[in-house]
């Protein structure tokens, strides 16, 4: 029996830590898989992913840049991979790629469940619009948040993100240059890559209230720069993605084994070595 063939594709992706979380939740329950990383720029996507699927890869996790464009090629999408017109989970069908989103639900499950954040009423900042903005806005919506507001550097791109999202009274874009008058949050979270481009945008002191949780969904060494920031801005939380990766990454294992691994030991083991951590997936 073939043992079956799993990839996280993304560029780049030689940080990622995603093998070694799938490869600890397979020991833990007993069952061989594969799982390597696949760098692929933009314009190779598309070809390197067929690739994979011919080679005989059955399920995929994909990460920056490609979330969106792997949502566009997929022949069936979960209802929360539509919401968010993205996807960061493909799962390979007799018809094609199906693909799915894990992301949101493994950033609630970390924020309430490990961290034992109450989201509900929240006011929300969520700094971009991108693919993993899009991932996780719909299920903090979900979760029972106050009113949400976008920025993003490219302004159409927050206002098409609001837009998507369908509650013109409580979520709302905003440019950056705005941010000073916007007040103060209970949540903050930064869904940008900026901080690994050394551009992370210029935040107000004034955002964080003195109850705030500032998070970030990158980790190690890229969410440095926004969890100084918060810090500094007196957030009484800051958290870094390391929780949500895990978490997701579970999600994803449970969508193509049917079972669900326990996520604290392997989460417990990589913060150990938060040495190794370089950036979010």
């Amino acid at each position: 029996m073939s043992i079956p063939r799993f990839a996280v594709i993304g560029h780049p992706v030689a940080h990622s830590l995603s093998p070694r979380i799938h490869a600890a939740f397979g020991r833990q329950l007993g069952i061989a898989l594969e799982y390597h990383a696949i760098d692929a720029a933009p314009e190779q996507f598309d070809a390197l992913l067929a690739e994979f699927a011919a080679e005989g890869g059955v399920g995929a996790n994909i990460t920056l840049p490609h979330k969106a464009r792997a949502a566009a090629i997929c022949t069936h999408l979960s209802e929360r991979a539509q919401r968010a017109g993205a996807a960061n989970t493909l799962i390979r069908s007799a018809t094609g790629w199906e693909g799915d989103n894990t992301d949101g639900v493994g950033l609630v499950r970390d924020l309430t469940d490990r961290h034992g954040l109450d989201l509900r009423e929240r006011r929300t900042l969520l700094i971009g619009a991108g693919g993993a903005a899009r991932g996780v806005a719909p299920a903090l919506l979900d979760a029972g948040i106050g009113e949400l507001y976008i920025v993003n550097r490219t302004p159409e791109r927050a206002d098409a993100l609001a837009d998507a999202l369908g509650q013109p009274g409580r979520v709302h874009p905003r440019y950056l240059k705005d941010l000073v008058a916007l007040g103060t949050f209970d949540l903050i979270v930064n869904a940008t890559s900026a901080a690994r481009e050394s551009a992370l945008p210029s935040l107000p002191m004034s955002l964080a209230n003195p109850r705030c949780a500032a998070v970030d969904l990158s980790y190690g060494e890229a969410s440095i720069a926004f969890l100084a920031w918060a810090r500094a801005a007196g957030a009484h939380d800051r958290i870094d993605g390391l929780g949500m990766l895990v978490e997701q990454a579970a999600e994803s294992f449970q969508r193509w084994h049917r079972v669900r691994p326990e996520t604290d030991p392997v989460y417990a083991a990589l913060r150990e070595r938060d040495d190794a951590l370089v950036t979010a997936d």
